[in-house]
């Protein structure tokens, strides 16, 4: 009888021990997605993007390749024909492009064009798994030569990034290209051994041990990567480029405190913003005036404003006029933002 118990409870370890894992690298690297509708539905339910902004929206569809023959896909809005300014906007993890569309109207106001990004397994781009920037940052410089392709080497570029986006462009600052001026990152995470420590312990109350070990044996022969390879705080610790950290103050799915690790770890120029009340990846909802405002004074202080002719023969990016009621009064969806000075 003692044997059988044993062998029942040996029986049932050993299914934890394979089952825990797998399903473990499927919430990491392979979770639902959220498809466009469901992204604009809940910026709608917010007060902050509709689905008919979106859709009255002039952009254009483009495609680049990933350096592993993924096809990455993406809308690029043309406001201002003579602008160098291109702000390139990368969504969070389960999310599409269209969740990145409620910071547009943000940097229009600055001058910028806009390029929103499907990540890789993402909206329309393809791919099998997500590797939390370690081959995403690549993607990024797909799509920053696409942006020099098309302005040319005078091209000024930002990048922003939300949660994931946010990893994925602060790994991407290893590797930057020199027209890439500044990078906010919004709610991203310092370090993924550290994140996925946390939130297996603090948010699943688990125990790390022998399961991160697994998890990291199972990423590294079917994703290929391991943890140890993604580390946002280490890519930017030696950088000078211009990096702005949001993050909301009551975020416990990526702790506040690893945007406010990385600012105290990077060098040269740094901005931290954090939004009271504000949880995960809803810092913008939460307190859109706040947000807009210190990028501004962000975006300023590291390339300036826009020339006159850069703002010259701007192009209405809305084609068809419609009120949307928010919180903080009616916005037109065919009204195109106005320029800050």
């Amino acid at each position: 009888m003692v044997a059988w118990i044993g062998a029942g409870v040996l029986l049932i370890i050993l299914l934890l021990l394979w089952l825990v894992p797998q399903y473990g690298l499927n919430q990491i690297t392979r979770m639902k997605k959220s498809t466009y509708e469901m992204c604009l539905n809940i910026l709608e339910q917010c007060n902050i993007f509709s689905k008919q902004q979106f859709d009255d929206c002039k952009k254009e569809q483009v495609y680049v390749y990933s350096r592993d023959g993924l096809k990455l896909h993406g809308y690029y809005v043309e406001k201002y024909p003579h602008s160098k300014r291109t702000i390139v906007i990368v969504h969070g993890y389960t999310s599409a492009l269209t969740w990145s569309a409620q910071f547009m109207d943000m940097f229009f106001r600055q001058g910028f064009n806009v390029l929103l990004v499907d990540q890789r397994r993402h909206g329309q781009s393809e791919g099998e798994y997500t590797t939390y920037g370690y081959y995403e940052k690549y993607d990024i410089q797909a799509w920053v030569d696409w942006i020099i392709a098309r302005k040319g080497e005078q091209a000024v570029i930002g990048l922003h990034g939300q949660s994931l986006g946010g990893g994925t462009v602060l790994e991407y600052v290893s590797i930057h290209s020199p027209q890439v001026r500044f990078v906010i990152a919004d709610c991203p995470y310092s370090d993924l051994t550290t994140l996925l420590k946390y939130q297996i312990s603090k948010l699943n109350h688990m125990p790390t041990w022998p399961f991160l070990k697994l998890i990291d044996r199972l990423l590294h022969r079917k994703a290929g990567f391991r943890m140890q390879d993604v580390s946002p705080e280490r890519a930017i610790a030696e950088s000078d480029l211009p990096i702005m950290f949001v993050h909301g103050a009551a975020d416990k799915y990526v702790p506040t405190y690893m945007s406010e690790r990385m600012y105290d770890i990077k060098q040269g120029p740094k901005k931290l913003l954090l939004i009271e009340g504000a949880e995960h990846a809803v810092a913008y909802c939460v307190n859109k005036q706040q947000y807009e405002e210190a990028v501004v004074e962000f975006v300023v202080h590291t390339i300036g404003k826009p020339t006159e002719e850069e703002w010259s023969e701007a192009s209405p990016v809305y084609s068809t006029e419609a009120q949307v009621q928010t919180e903080a009064g009616a916005f037109a969806v065919g009204q195109d933002p106005a320029p800050i000075s």
